[in-house]
C-alpha cells in the first residue's frame, strides 16, 4: 500500500464532509442561501433563516458529526478486536441492548433525563457486548447470528413494554425511530465531551490492537497485555455505542459500512482504520440526514431509515465476501 493513500482518503473523507456539513445548514424544509449561512455566524443579522441556522441547523450538524464519529469508531473497532469484518454495533446487540436498557428505564420511571438515558445504555450496551461476544467470538456468521437473535429478542421485549404502558411509548417514541431531528434543543455538551473522551481512548488503544493482531504469544512477547486491550476496546465501543445511541437513537449499518470504506486508505493499519473511521463515520452520517430532508416531498425520514437502505445492500455484499472465513 502507498504511503499516501491514507493521507490522500484523509483528504478526500474532510473535504466530503465539509459539503456534507454545508449542505447540511443549507438543506432543510425550505432552502437557505449559502451567504445567509454564512452571515448567521459573521454578519449575524436576527432574520429567521439565521436563527434557523444557528438554533436548529448548525446543532443538528454536530450532533450528526458526533455521532457518527462515534458509530464509525466502534465499527472499527469491533472489527478489529472480534476479527470479524462482520461486527457492527447495530448488528451484535449492543445498539439493541442500549435501546432495551432505555425502555426498561423507562418502564421503572428512571429515564426521565438525557444523562439518565446514558447510564442506562451504557450499561445495557456493555452486556448485550459481553453476551454476543462470548457466544459468536470463535466465527464472524455464529457473531452475527447470535447479534441478530439478542437484538430481535431485546428489541421484541422493548416493543411489548412500550405497547403495555403509553406512558414508556410517549418517553421513547421520538428517540426510537433513529433521528437526528428533534434533538437540536437538547442540552448535550456532556454528551458531546464524553465522545470525545471515548474518541481519544479509542486512538490510544489503536496501536496495541496493530500488536494484539499478531496473535497472543507475539504480543506478550512485546509486553501487550491482550485481555486488558480487548476489555479497554469493549469498554470504549459500549461507551461510543451507548452514547451515540442515547442521542439519536438506534442508526444501523453505519458501524458496519465505514470501516470498510476506510480499508480502502487504512490497509492493515489499525490506527489509520480509527482515524479514516472518525472523519468518514460523520460524512455518511451528514449526508443521510441531508438526503433524509428531501427524499420526500411532504414529511421528513428518520435517518436510521436512509442508513438501512444503504447499509442492507453493504451487509449483503459484506456476508457474501466474508461470511465463510473465519474469525
Amino acid at each position: 500500500m502507498s504511503a499516501r493513500r491514507p493521507l490522500v482518503l484523509l483528504a478526500v473523507a474532510l473535504g466530503a464532509l465539509a459539503l456534507a456539513s454545508i449542505a447540511s445548514l443549507c438543506i432543510g424544509a425550505h432552502a437557505i442561501a449559502p451567504r445567509e449561512v454564512l452571515d448567521a455566524f459573521v454578519r449575524f443579522g436576527g432574520s429567521d433563516d439565521q436563527l434557523t441556522v444557528r438554533h436548529y441547523r448548525l446543532p443538528r450538524t454536530v450532533l450528526g458529526i458526533a455521532v457518527g464519529a462515534a458509530l464509525g469508531v466502534a465499527g472499527a473497532l469491533m472489527q478489529t478486536t472480534t476479527r470479524n469484518p462482520l461486527a457492527d454495533p447495530g448488528l451484535v446487540g449492543t445498539t439493541a441492548g442500549a435501546g432495551f436498557a432505555i425502555t426498561l428505564g423507562a418502564w421503572y420511571g428512571h429515564a426521565g433525563t438525557q444523562h439518565a438515558q446514558l447510564v442506562l445504555a451504557a450499561a445495557g450496551a456493555a452486556i448485550a457486548s459481553v453476551l454476543v461476544y462470548a457466544v459468536g467470538r470463535t466465527d464472524p456468521l455464529r457473531l452475527l447470528l447470535s447479534g441478530v437473535a439478542l437484538s430481535a429478542v431485546l428489541s421484541g421485549i422493548a416493543t411489548g413494554l412500550r405497547l403495555l404502558d403509553p406512558t414508556v411509548l410517549d418517553a421513547v417514541r421520538h428517540w426510537a425511530v433513529g433521528s437526528l431531528a428533534g434533538r437540536e434543543r437538547t442540552p448535550f455538551g456532556i454528551l458531546v465531551g464524553v465522545l470525545l473522551v471515548a474518541l481519544v481512548a479509542a486512538v490510544l488503544l489503536a496501536r496495541p490492537l496493530d500488536v494484539v493482531a499478531l496473535g497472543g504469544d507475539v504480543s506478550r512477547s512485546l509486553g501487550v497485555n491482550v485481555v486488558a486491550v480487548r476489555t479497554g476496546v469493549l469498554v470504549v465501543v459500549a461507551v461510543l455505542t451507548a452514547t451515540a445511541t442515547s442521542i439519536a437513537g438506534p442508526i444501523a449499518f453505519v458501524g458496519l459500512l465505514v470501516p470498510h470504506l476506510a480499508r480502502m486508505g487504512a490497509g492493515s493499519s489499525t490506527p489509520w482504520l480509527v482515524g479514516l473511521s472518525a472523519v468518514l463515520g460523520p460524512t455518511v452520517l451528514v449526508a443521510s440526514d441531508v438526503i433524509a430532508r428531501v427524499a420526500l416531498s411532504h414529511t421528513e425520514l428518520p435517518v436510521g431509515v436512509v442508513t438501512a437502505f444503504v447499509g442492507g445492500p453493504a451487509l449483503i455484499w459484506a456476508v457474501r465476501r466474508f461470511g465463510v472465513e473465519a474469525a
